[in-house]
């Protein structure tokens, strides 16, 4: 679904050289129902299946520019891979320092989360099942602390929370110009439950039954 859109395939095209890792056997890697290559895709929301997908974007030398986990919104998708390039305008500045870079990185993702349109927040919660698990932390940092960013937008859903796309930036924020060798992505997308599961099987497995009578 994030990469099936028009707008995102050409945007890949145009910019990136993709590629992707079996990440399966690794200890981060998360689990899921069965999805049988025939079977419809499920429209989630933004973030949704941090251990399962990570979808890293790197400037040319392998240093990471943004990783987000999960699937996203094709034109949510699309907003982050723009945030990436201009980072990657700033990586690639000889004019700058690199202490200078790293402010301006975070600068900019502490930034971003100020701006992300309604929309989007919206489609941003977690889902009902990965934000019992953070509640249930006792330092998850979906949690409101002192002095952070609290959009005035109040969403339908796990408003005490903070949404997917405000705590990706603030971990971005916190890992500036990283090697991808060096990035440290199980702690990155270390949030919600291991086993994503939307009960698929069960909805796909009912449809065919009503299908076949």
């Amino acid at each position: 679904m994030s990469l099936s859109h028009d707008l995102v395939l050409n945007t890949l095209k145009n910019e990136f050289v993709c590629g992707f890792k079996n990440i399966t056997g690794a200890s981060y890697a998360g689990k899921s129902g069965q999805h049988d290559t025939d079977a419809p895709a499920v429209v989630t929301t933004n973030g949704a299946g941090p251990h399962n997908v990570q979808m890293f974007i790197l400037s040319s030398d392998g240093t990471v520019l943004h990783c987000l986990p999960g699937y996203w919104a094709p034109l949510d998708l699309v907003q982050e891979i723009r945030f990436a390039l201009n980072l990657d305008k700033t990586w690639k500045n000889d004019q700058l320092s690199r202490t200078s870079k790293d402010r301006l990185f975070k600068q900019a993702n502490l930034a971003a989360v100020r701006m992300v349109p309604k929309d989007m927040l919206e489609r941003s919660h977690l889902q009902s099942f990965d934000a019992k698990h953070e509640e249930a932390k006792a330092h998850s940092d979906f949690k409101y602390k002192a002095g952070d960013y609290h959009p005035a937008i109040h969403l339908a859903k796990h408003n005490n929370l903070k949404t997917t796309v405000q705590v990706v930036h603030e971990r971005m924020a916190q890992r500036p110009y990283v090697a991808y060798e060096e990035f440290d992505v199980e702690k990155f997308s270390d949030y919600g439950k291991m086993r994503y599961d939307k009960k698929e099987e069960t909805r796909e497995s009912g449809a065919r039954s009503k299908a076949t009578k």
